[in-house]
């Protein structure tokens, strides 16, 4: 048999490549940075058991956990912690609920969330996406711009309250 396909090795896996971090500030709300705190733990605790399992032949969910570790690790190290409690409701800012309409008069309401914490099903945005880009800033009764992919549209600020 041919020699040419098979590689030796120690059996222990090379590191997987980090996941990338984000160049920009790593802002948090207070419930942001304790779902990273959770997810960390979590993952430390998947780590152990994956570690005690009797059959350790694919190391390859190990070296995941770990890498997801260090993920965390970085963000938690880098968060800037910010409490909407003490926002004042005068502009749309970080950690704040902003609720718009369209030119249709159609309400939806956004809250600006840290970028580990942003989830467009519960309507939770990261700061710098254009959405609230666009909105930071903005007062009651102001109207903004966003563009998107399918044009401009224009959105009336309606409220601003605290999640």
């Amino acid at each position: 048999m041919s020699r040419a396909f098979v590689k030796e090795g120690s059996g222990e896996l090379d590191p997987l490549p980090d996941l990338p971090i984000s160049p920009h500030p790593n802002y948090v709300t207070p419930r942001g940075l304790a779902a990273l705190r959770e997810r960390l733990a979590a993952t430390q605790a998947d780590l152990a058991r994956l570690r005690a399992r009797p059959d350790r032949l694919d190391k390859l969910p190990e070296a995941a956990a770990e890498r997801d570790i260090r993920y965390l690790e970085a963000r938690l190290r880098s968060a800037i912690p910010i409490d909407p409690a003490i926002q004042p409701l005068t502009s749309a800012a970080f950690g704040l609920r902003v609720t718009v309409a369209d030119d249709q008069g159609h309400e939806t309401t956004y809250e600006i969330t840290g970028e580990d914490e942003a989830d467009a099903s519960l309507g939770r945005i990261a700061p710098h996406s254009p959405l609230a880009r666009a909105l930071l800033g903005a007062e009651p009764g102001d109207t903004v711009t966003v563009r998107r992919p399918s044009g401009p549209t224009s959105l009336d600020i309606v409220s601003i309250a605290r999640p």
